[in-house]
């Protein structure tokens, strides 16, 4: 009886590691490689302290949403070789003029390829003397009021950037005004500037937006000056949702 049961133990096993055994390597389909972003935070005006907080909260978004994140401020960077492994660049509140000529030129030629751009809060605080780069992130800031309460409207619920907020959002920040706006731009998010004080814009003033632009694609939002704002969930998912714009998700 023993000698029996030690046979059928060892019949079964055998053919349960027959019928279990994994599938051969080959077998197995690729995964997707994850798509990565470029985070781009160098100042040669006023430096955001919301800057650190920023790129800590975009690396998280990265590991929760399966996309990577590499961060500088080296703006010898900016080569054709080097720009061509990111499907997204993410100006990071970025000031002043950070790019040289030979960088200008490899930025444009990686949009003018399909990139995509993201531009946060002073991203329109760069780039003034470089009409392509004022293009491409859709205007540039001008002046802003002290730090408040306001209220921004939702224009399209439909886009990723804004699909999660309240089609009325109240919030504090810090509320640019603009100059040079395009005119080829689609206003996701608006300010009413009878909820504050110190809006300069008008009916129409926006606060996000997106286009597609040679050959590329931008998202831009103002919001984000505060380092609050970057433990903010609502915040968190307009931010993420723009970024998923521009790398074509």
């Amino acid at each position: 009886m023993n000698k029996l049961f030690l046979f059928l133990t060892v019949f079964f096993a055998a053919i349960s590691f027959t019928s279990f055994k994994a599938a051969p390597t080959s077998e197995i389909p690729n995964l997707p490689k994850p798509k990565k972003v470029l985070i781009f935070s160098k100042t040669n005006g006023y430096r955001h302290e919301s800057i650190e907080y920023g790129i800590k909260a975009i690396r998280k978004l990265g590991d929760e949403n399966n996309f990577l994140v590499d961060a500088t401020e080296d703006s010898l960077f900016f080569t054709k070789a080097n720009l061509k492994k990111y499907n997204a660049v993410i100006f990071l509140s970025a000031t002043g003029e950070v790019l040289g000529k030979e960088q200008q030129q490899a930025f444009q030629q990686y949009i003018q390829q399909g990139g995509g751009f993201v531009g946060v809060h002073a991203a329109t605080d760069c780039g003034y003397t470089w009409p392509w780069y004022i293009g491409l992130v859709g205007g540039s800031f001008e002046s802003h009021p002290e730090q408040q309460m306001a209220k921004l409207v939702v224009k399209d619920a439909t886009h990723s950037a804004t699909k999660s907020l309240p089609l009325i959002w109240e919030r504090k920040d810090e509320w640019y005004n603009f100059k040079n706006l395009s005119a080829n731009t689609q206003t996701l998010l608006a300010i009413d500037e009878s909820s504050y004080t110190g809006g300069k814009n008008g009916v129409n003033h926006p606060m996000a937006w997106y286009h597609k632009y040679d050959g590329g694609k931008a998202f831009y939002t103002a919001l984000g000056h505060t380092t609050e704002s970057y433990d903010e969930p609502l915040f968190l998912k307009h931010l993420l949702g723009g970024i998923q714009y521009a790398l074509g998700n």
